[in-house]
């Protein structure tokens, strides 16, 4: 008798510790993205193994392992990618094969990197709309078109700059680059980023009302690449100056922009946690009140934008440092650049450190995180625009 109950309770420990497992939680759309995934990596090293050196399996790996993981951990992803993928090399078979934006439809209007982009303006700019209006009215249907217009606008972005790596080796192959070397090409990364991250933590606490918040600053950024675009013509693409031809730039400058993209998420995140709460303590039961989510998850969103953006900027300046170095012969010179980049780190790991460790939340903090947009924005435009030193090339 003792041994048959023994027996049970082993065999009912072994069942809650298999369906623990992390293995038994994945769906057969996340073993196919795992193979998929694996295939193309195989089919990347075989195919490039003679080009490749050290550093580049290091970077290949950890794509790999990152897609991976956000892959299971946030499925839309799974579609995202595949969907800019799919779009890019397909535009890059239309090039291959002799086509131009000149005699192919589908590449003047859709495909062409500045055609996507254009798209990708415009769904973002549908997208704010949408938004505010859901903000103020809680419709549904006016939520999820806002959703899926900010989908859009993110897929032509990437689809966009996909096809745009591949159009600056066209005529010039000694112009090639990744596109992140001007102002207009970061700027779409700014604002495709920014969408994206917005896309995920919207999932997350199952709320579309922050999007009246955080998508008018992408609008704003979307109108700033017309003004380039129109006015300033850097959409055309023009060869690199020797300081920019450096893997290591391949690596500082978007990871530097995925930082940038959450830490204004956490801005206008605290932005909002400030008139919800004055809404709330007033007593009224306004739109405030009502669209927004609860403090507590606000501020808790706030918080972890801000520890994945310090993160990443962390990666990054290390990365630019090692840039540097290779570039101008030292890892540090406090150019302006580098000096407000100093800024932007100390500010935000004053701002982890009171939290963990002061244990302090709430409305001080969501200033804090609202008013460190502007040391953000500064450093991202304020010095390329009004400064001048080794970033220079950021100029207008």
């Amino acid at each position: 008798m003792m041994a048959s109950s023994h027996a049970n309770e082993l065999l009912a420990l072994t069942k809650i510790e298999a369906e623990g497992r992390w293995t038994n939680r994945l769906s057969k759309l996340d073993w196919l993205w795992f193979a998929g995934l694996s295939i193309s990596v195989g089919i990347l090293v075989d195919v490039f193994n003679s080009q490749f050196w050290f550093w580049q399996y290091v970077v290949l790996a950890v794509w790999y392992v990152t897609l991976i993981a956000v892959g299971i951990h946030w499925r839309p992803m799974q579609g995202a990618f595949l969907t800019v993928v799919t779009a890019a090399l397909l535009g890059v078979w239309l090039y291959s094969i002799g086509q131009t934006p000149a005699n192919d439809i589908v590449l003047r209007y859709v495909l062409q990197g500045y055609a996507g982009v254009m798209w990708m303006v415009g769904f973002l700019l549908a997208a704010t709309i949408a938004y505010l209006i859901y903000f103020f009215t809680l419709l549904e249907k006016v939520g999820r078109l806002a959703t899926g217009l900010t989908w859009a606008g993110v897929l032509m972005g990437f689809i966009g700059l996909g096809v745009r790596w591949r159009e600056t080796y066209i005529g010039h192959p000694s112009w090639g680059h990744v596109p992140v070397t001007n102002l207009w090409e970061v700027m779409v990364v700014f604002c495709a980023c920014t969408s994206l991250f917005y896309l995920y933590y919207e999932s997350r606490i199952k709320s579309r009302a922050l999007g009246a918040f955080v998508m008018p600053l992408v609008a704003a950024s979307a109108i700033f690449l017309l003004w380039l675009t129109f006015v300033q013509h850097m959409d055309r693409i023009a060869p690199i100056i020797p300081a920019l031809q450096s893997f290591w730039m391949k690596l500082h400058v978007p990871m530097m922009f995925v930082a940038y993209a959450n830490f204004t998420i956490a801005s206008f995140v605290g932005l909002a946690y400030i008139l919800g709460d004055r809404s709330r303590k007033r007593g009224g039961g306004g739109i405030l009140a009502r669209a927004l989510p609860s403090g507590e998850l606000m501020d808790d969103m706030m918080a972890k934008a801000i520890a994945l953006g310090f993160l990443l900027f962390t990666i990054a300046t290390i990365l630019g440092a090692v840039w540097a170095a290779k570039a101008w012969g030292g890892f540090w010179s406090w150019d302006p650049k580098e000096t407000w980049a100093l800024i932007v780190w100390l500010n935000y790991a004053g701002f982890l450190h009171a939290r963990t460790s002061k244990g302090l939340r709430g409305k001080q903090m969501a200033w804090w995180s609202f008013m460190s947009l502007w040391v953000v924005t500064f450093c991202f435009l304020g010095v390329n625009l009004f400064l001048s030193g080794l970033h220079s090339y950021g100029k207008l």
